[in-house]
């Protein structure tokens, strides 16, 4: 009996006698209803058909209201996923206490590091409250900082956020950093910062510059000159 090429389809023989014509016509129209109905497999308006080989289709059931087209994790098939709310997503929510905290472990999974860190306070004595990114001990930041009055340049093991004292028991401070290209292992960091704290006088300070390292960001470690933190939050987001 011959077939298709394609498809495989029987067919009669061109030397087959004419017979059971109707049984033939059935059987190749079984087959191609057979083919086409695995070439458009979806079933319901809104349906998607998507191939899982060179010539075979699958049906992806229509997503919920919302939801947008994305590919698995193993990036063989396309899936519905909820949309994300915002570029930002909260990674971790941390209290500040001791003569450092460090936050660890941070995901690899984002383009930029955001970060607000509010409500510092100090066990001892007035101090510079400062970030020190993997912990690295020399040289790690050169940029220019400011207090509304003066302006420097740094090069220092850590990202000093005030130039002034923060006074001890007042928790009104705040700021903001950002890390861009955090989890390059290959080129310098660029990062910018400000933020509004306590010292003599109410006082805002600024900088910018980068971390002198071609290593990938994976913690940041938060202490103060004066001391031992008491009180402070530090809410860390990654940014895509």
């Amino acid at each position: 009996m011959a077939t298709t090429t394609n498809y495989g389809w029987t067919t009669p023989d061109d030397t087959a006698l004419v017979k059971d014509g109707a049984s033939a016509i059935r059987t190749l129209g079984s087959s191609v209803d057979t083919t086409v109905k695995a070439l458009n497999p979806g079933t319901t308006s809104g349906d998607l058909d998507y191939y899982t080989a060179a010539t075979t289709k699958a049906r992806l059931a229509k997503g919920t209201a919302g939801q947008v087209l994305t590919m698995n994790s193993g990036a063989t098939a396309p899936e519905w996923a909820t949309s994300s709310s915002g570029g930002m997503t909260l990674l971790s929510t941390t209290t500040l206490s001791g003569a450092s905290t460090t936050i660890s472990s941070i995901s690899q999974s984002y383009l930029s590091l955001y970060l607000l860190v509010y409500g510092v306070t100090n066990a001892t004595a007035d101090g510079v409250f400062y970030v020190r990114p993997n912990a690295v001990n020399e040289g790690n930041f050169s940029g220019v900082t400011s207090t509304p009055s003066a302006y420097k340049e740094s090069d220092s093991a850590s990202i000093l956020s005030n130039s002034g004292n923060v006074v001890r028991t007042n928790s009104s401070n705040s700021w903001v950093y950002q890390i861009e290209n955090y989890t390059s292992s290959t080129t310098l960091k660029p990062i910018s910062f400000h933020g509004v704290y306590n010292g003599a006088s109410n006082a805002s300070s600024f900088g910018f510059g980068g971390l002198k390292t071609t290593a990938a960001i994976t913690s940041l470690l938060f202490a103060n000159t004066g001391g031992n933190l008491s009180t402070g939050t530090v809410l860390l987001y990654g940014v895509k």
